[in-house]
């Protein structure tokens, strides 16, 4: 991976702060966060279930807007789009990878990968996703429907999607949750490959230490504040 501190970050948080209504009240979801990631690195977010990793996540992507606070991405100001300019601007910007893999049942492999690309009005969409689908060694496979695949494959198809409009910013949470861990060690392979590949910065959510460690930094969040931020070469420290 090529990580640019002398560039802008893709990711910046500053004093963000997220509070939603609950039955007993307002809950504090987020605390007065600051975070800085540069282009093309990769970081770890650790922490126990509850403390606002995906929360976080949600923020950066902009499908959460935050109570407090700023959240910059690829330079740009999330606070100042509606929400039809944030749509495009993931569209163009962001890819995500969720745990389940949600792809669309009645739509092919191939026409998985190439949906965003076609919303996009991209013209080479489908070219485009059978090179991405060969890229994540699905090109046999391209035809076949999800019910068709196994787990492993259908996560691959889904990573092959969140790569496919060459995002600046590549968000996983805990992609590997519904996969046995050789399959699971597999897509990772490929999430990380992907990664350097196309120097997409990453924010990976994980319980496994030794994933986390394969980033750059490990991020650990607790109570929706950041306890530790530190670079993975002294993270065992």
């Amino acid at each position: 991976m090529t990580v640019s501190p002398s560039a802008p970050p893709t990711v910046r948080l500053s004093s963000v702060s997220l509070t939603l209504k609950g039955p007993a009240g307002a809950v504090n979801i987020l605390r007065d966060v600051d975070l800085e990631i540069p282009q093309g690195a990769a970081v770890g977010l650790v922490g126990p279930s509850g403390a606002g990793k995906s929360s976080l996540l949600m923020v950066a992507a902009g499908l959460q807007r935050p109570s407090a606070g700023s959240v910059t991405v690829a330079g740009q100001d999330l606070g100042l789009l509606d929400e039809d300019a944030l749509a495009r601007f993931r569209r163009d910007h962001v890819g995500v990878v969720f745990q389940g893999f949600h792809l669309i049942p009645t739509m092919t492999a191939e026409e998985n990968v190439a949906v965003p690309l076609e919303f996009a009005g991209r013209k080479d969409a489908f070219d485009v996703a059978r090179a991405q689908l060969d890229a994540v060694g699905l090109g046999h496979r391209m035809g076949h429907y999800p019910g068709q695949l196994s787990g492993g494959e259908q996560q691959r198809v889904a990573l092959a999607r969140a790569f496919a409009p060459g995002p600046r910013l590549l968000l996983a949470d805990e992609p590997t949750g519904n996969l046995d861990g050789e399959t699971g060690a597999l897509v990772m392979d490929l999430l990380f490959r992907l990664h350097d590949e196309q120097n997409t910065t990453l924010m990976l959510i994980t319980h496994d230490q030794a994933l986390a460690g394969r980033c750059d930094r490990v991020i650990r969040i607790q109570d929706g504040a950041i306890t530790d931020n530190r670079a993975t070469r002294d993270a065992a420290a």
